[in-house]
């Protein structure tokens, strides 16, 4: 009986032995404890959202900063393209009223051309002005000649255009004989001792050839140094005819254009257009597989200036966040640490950048970057100076409150009984304990950050031309027309935008229910 005990006695102190053995601290089966770094660490990556947002930020950020390395193209490259550029060249209009041509030697007010239409409209055979009595004669149809008492001819009026071969100016006496002519259906007439022959259809020659046409369309070219040949006319006469308003002339160096007739009603008169082929910018043309987002209106691929546009629009933020978690930090731990009169200076400067108003100000330095052409890159740099500047306050604030409460605990105590000096007791114990949220607080202002620098840009006040930024590029939908017409202009740069700022919300909501899990009760 008394080996049963013993036999007992030994296979408890063997499990017992065996138990101690299995979780000796030794062991690699014991339960490990994480690290405070890895706890969050794991309450993140746990919180699904959260890796939606760090997943997106991560493509965006391979976009903005690796797509721009393996583009081909660069960011200001320019591309163009050959189109039909049309401008005035001409004007015609069907010759409804009178024109008047002066005499060589002669006078032929403007009054007394006035005077000679209410004679003509009266079938008065003369009129009289300041004294002096004018004979008006009818020449045929539609022709009239003003003359003086003595029968000296002054000038003629008339509605039939004589239009020249040449660009050298044709003597009155010749366009008065020849209109004379052509109204009383002659086919010869004499000027000079020259005898001139006329055609039916106007053409006036002589036995060295022709000299021009008569017709009532009056044609001029826009350009005096432009002279207008016959068949250009003939050919633009054709259409008008035809009721077309297009044709085609090929001039005297071979050269073939293409021409284009409008017609304004108000005036009664023709413009005439000349197409000629140029080297424009190939401004908003549509995705292709050469530029998958189409141009924008310089002629610059979308799709890379969206690549780069994300790279600037994501460093100004980075850049202006620290700028201000810099300056805050420091303001706000020093005036949390001491308190006292240090803390209401601090408290009373955060007041007043609260009271300013940020964004006239950003609107009146912005407008003196314009006056005096600041280079675009020294502009951004400037840009992220004020955001940063003026975005440290809340900040402040709020490491100064996190310090309030922590300067009072049991480790800084500590510290003050073995003698650490003040500095080392803020940024060595004090702010590594704010730093969970600071982390929250700059993720979340990251998001905040970009959509100013968008705003400003958007109204032409952040990042200029050249350098792009998803701000800036949407700032070409202040047109209708191409917010109609183009999405591809506005929609990309819009999502990229929206998405990334989302991301960056969702990130912070993540890292601030790592950090205290409470938050979510």
């Amino acid at each position: 009986m008394s080996k049963k005990p013993e036999k007992n006695n030994k296979l408890k102190n063997s499990a017992s032995e065996k138990n101690e053995q299995q979780y000796s601290l030794n062991d690699d089966r014991r339960v490990k404890v994480l690290s405070p770094g890895a706890l969050v660490a794991k309450r993140f990556f746990r919180n699904r959202m959260a890796m939606v947002g760090l997943i997106i930020l991560i493509a965006m950020f391979a976009f903005s900063f690796i797509g721009g390395l393996i583009s081909p193209y660069s960011e200001a490259q320019l591309f163009y393209r050959t189109d039909i550029l049309e401008k005035e060249y001409a004007s015609a209009i069907v010759n409804t009223e009178f024109r008047y041509l002066t005499a060589d030697g002669q006078e032929f007010p403007s009054v007394v051309q006035a005077k000679m239409i209410l004679a003509v409209n009266q079938n008065l055979p003369e009129c009289e002005y300041d004294g002096i009595t004018y004979t008006v004669t009818k020449e045929g149809e539609d022709l009239y000649s003003v003359s003086l008492a003595d029968g000296t001819l002054i000038g003629i009026g008339y509605k039939d255009i004589f239009n020249s071969n040449t660009s050298d100016k044709l003597p009155f006496g010749l366009v008065f004989e020849a209109l004379k002519a052509y109204t009383n259906e002659l086919d010869t007439f004499i000027y000079e001792d020259v005898e001139y022959s006329i055609d039916i259809d106007g053409t006036v020659a002589n036995a060295e050839g022709e000299l021009g046409y008569i017709s009532r369309y009056f044609v001029q070219a826009l350009m005096p140094d432009v002279f207008l040949s016959r068949e250009f006319k003939e050919d633009l006469y054709e259409t008008l005819e035809n009721g077309s308003d297009e044709f085609k002339f090929t001039d005297a160096d071979g050269v073939e254009y293409d021409y284009t007739l409008y017609y304004n009603a108000a005036s009664k008169k023709y413009t005439i257009k000349q197409g000629t082929e140029s080297r424009v910018y190939d401004t908003y043309a549509s995705p292709s597989s050469k530029h998958w987002l189409g141009t924008d209106r310089n002629g610059m691929d979308m799709l890379t200036r969206l690549m780069y546009g994300g790279r600037v629009s994501l460093l100004i933020g980075f850049i202006v966040e620290f700028i201000a978690t810099f300056i805050g930090v420091i303001l706000g731990g020093i005036s949390g640490y001491f308190g006292g009169w240090v803390d209401n200076l601090i408290m009373r400067i955060v007041d007043i950048f609260y009271c300013i108003p940020s964004m006239p100000i950003i609107i009146i330095l912005g407008a003196a970057m314009d006056a005096m052409s600041v280079d675009p890159k020294l502009r951004m740099i400037y840009l992220m100076l004020i955001l940063g500047f003026l975005g440290w306050p809340g900040l402040a604030r709020m490491v100064r409150g996190q310090i309030l409460s922590l300067r009072e605990q049991e480790f800084m105590t500590a510290t003050e009984a073995c003698g650490v000096r003040v500095s080392r007791r803020i940024y060595k114990h004090l702010i590594p304990n704010v730093i969970p949220q600071l982390i929250v607080s700059c993720t979340m202002g990251l998001g905040s950050t970009i959509i100013t620098e968008s705003t400003l840009s958007f109204l032409g006040l952040g990042v200029r031309f050249p350098f792009a930024s998803w701000g800036n590029i949407i700032n070409d939908v202040k047109d209708t027309f191409v917010l109609m017409n183009y999405w591809f202009i506005w929609i990309p740069a819009g999502a990229l935008l929206l998405i990334t700022v989302l991301a960056f919300n969702i990130v912070g909501d993540g890292l601030r229910d790592a950090f205290d899990p409470k938050m979510k009760r």
